[in-house]
């Protein structure tokens, strides 16, 4: 079964010089993870996502599209990345998203993936 493990964690500061060190350690530890689930055959998809000022949100209301910058709400952990991985349960999920080196300060939230019916998938060409 597939689980989308979504990273949380505050936002660098904007001064990223005085923490490139602890960056660059983080970075390692990310690539070990990585290279961990390429290895055991769980690795789907991942990738880092850029900071929330970058992001823009999008709303229908009254059938008009409202487009604002930014994220949904403010908060002090952000989303930072996520992980798709093939586990055997959700127990070895939970082991895996214990293993993301985000988990050390921020938290990682572990969401299975729903599985559409076939008859959905085949009308979608998928």
């Amino acid at each position: 079964m597939q689980y989308l493990l979504l990273i949380y964690q505050a936002e660098p500061a904007a001064d990223a010089q005085s923490g490139a060190d602890e960056m660059t350690g983080e970075l390692a530890a990310y690539a070990a993870f990585t290279r961990e689930t390429r290895e055991r055959g769980q690795f789907v998809a991942g990738e880092a996502l850029e900071p929330t000022a970058t992001a823009t949100s999008v709303r229908v209301r009254d059938g008009k599209t409202v487009v604002t910058d930014g994220p949904f709400a403010e908060t002090k952990e952000a989303l930072g990345g996520f992980y798709l991985l093939d586990c055997r349960d959700l127990d070895e999920a939970i082991e895996m998203a214990a293993k993301i080196p985000g988990a050390r300060r921020g938290t990682i939230e572990v969401r299975p993936i729903w599985s559409l019916p076939a008859e959905y998938t085949a009308a979608q060409g998928g």
